[in-house]
């Protein structure tokens, strides 16, 4: 994924399906220099991890 899509997602009030590692997850945010995002996996679980951005894929 790229930088530009990661922001449409994040200003997006739609529910955009996002995969790191075959996991589903949210997008909490992006770094300023739109290299890593900060995400959280989909359900209970609130642990967040810094990820590369190239390493997300939509759904």
């Amino acid at each position: 994924m790229d930088q530009n899509r990661v922001k449409q997602i994040l200003s997006s009030s739609a529910d955009i399906q996002v995969t790191y590692k075959d996991a589903s997850v949210w997008i909490d945010s992006v770094s300023e220099d739109g290299k890593t995002a900060v995400v959280h996996l989909r359900g209970p679980l609130e642990e967040r991890s810094e990820v590369s951005i190239s390493d997300l894929e939509e759904v």
